[in-house]
C-alpha cells in the first residue's frame, strides 16, 4: 500500500461569484459553498480518510469542518496552505485588476503580492510534512485554495516551471488526488468531482477558463 493525498479546494464564495481577488482576505462560504462544501464531504467521507488538514483561512477551513463532521477527525490547520497573496488586487476584479495593472496582469503579478515560485514551495513543504506524518496507507485529505494548491501539486510532482500551466485550475470543492511511489509522488486524478465547467479563481488567466 502507499500514502495518498486528496487535494481539495474550499467551496464557493460570493467573492469567486464577482471575479474578485481573495487572496489572504478572510472571505466565508455562500450558501452554494456550503452546499458544496457538504457534497463534497459525503463523497470523500467514504475514502476513510486518516487525516485532515487545512488552510487556516475560513473558507478553506468550514469545507474542511464539513467533512471532519462525517468523519470523527479533527482538522489540523496550517498557515502555509493559504492562498497566493494578491498584495494590491485582493478585493478587485480581474476587470479592475486587467485596467489598472494591464502589463502585470498579462504575467499575472501582483504588486506586493507572492510570487509563484514562492507559493509552490510553501503548499509543497506543507503537503510533503503532513503526507510524513501519515502511515504508510494512509490518505490525507489537504484543504486550500485553487491557485495555492496547483501550484503546491506542480512542484511537488517535480515539473519545471514552464510547465506549470499544463495543470488547469480547481473548481471550488472539486480535488486532485495524488498517490507517493518509489519515485516521488504521481497525479492519478485533477478537477475531480465535477464536469469541466468555467472556473472562477485567483488563479493565472493561462489557466483558467474565465480568464
Amino acid at each position: 500500500m502507499s500514502r495518498r493525498m486528496v487535494c481539495l479546494r474550499h467551496g464557493q464564495t460570493l467573492w469567486n461569484v464577482e471575479q474578485r481577488f481573495q487572496g489572504h482576505t478572510d472571505i466565508g462560504l455562500d450558501e452554494v459553498g456550503v452546499a458544496q462544501a457538504a457534497r463534497a464531504a459525503s463523497l470523500l467521507a467514504s475514502l476513510r480518510p486518516s487525516m485532515i488538514v487545512s488552510s487556516d483561512l475560513r473558507r478553506a477551513h468550514d469545507t474542511a469542518s464539513a467533512l471532519a463532521r462525517l468523519t470523527g477527525l479533527d482538522v489540523f490547520v496550517d498557515k502555509d496552505l493559504r492562498e497566493r497573496g494578491g498584495g494590491a488586487w485582493e478585493g478587485l476584479t480581474r476587470e479592475e485588476i486587467k485596467a489598472g495593472w494591464p502589463v502585470e496582469y498579462e504575467a499575472w503579478e501582483a504588486p506586493g503580492g507572492e510570487v509563484v515560485t514562492d507559493v509552490a514551495d510553501r503548499v509543497a513543504e506543507a503537503m510533503t510534512r503532513w503526507s510524513g506524518r501519515l502511515d504508510d496507507d494512509g490518505l490525507l485529505v489537504v484543504v486550500s485554495h485553487g491557485a495555492a494548491t496547483r501550484l503546491g501539486i506542480a512542484r511537488l510532482l517535480g515539473l519545471p516551471q514552464e510547465l506549470w500551466s499544463v495543470l488547469g485550475s480547481l473548481g471550488n470543492c472539486s480535488w486532485s488526488v495524488l498517490e507517493e511511489g518509489r519515485r516521488g509522488w504521481r497525479l492519478l486524478e485533477h478537477n475531480a468531482g465535477t464536469l469541466p465547467e468555467p472556473v472562477s479563481s485567483d488563479d493565472s488567466p493561462a489557466v483558467t477558463a474565465d480568464g
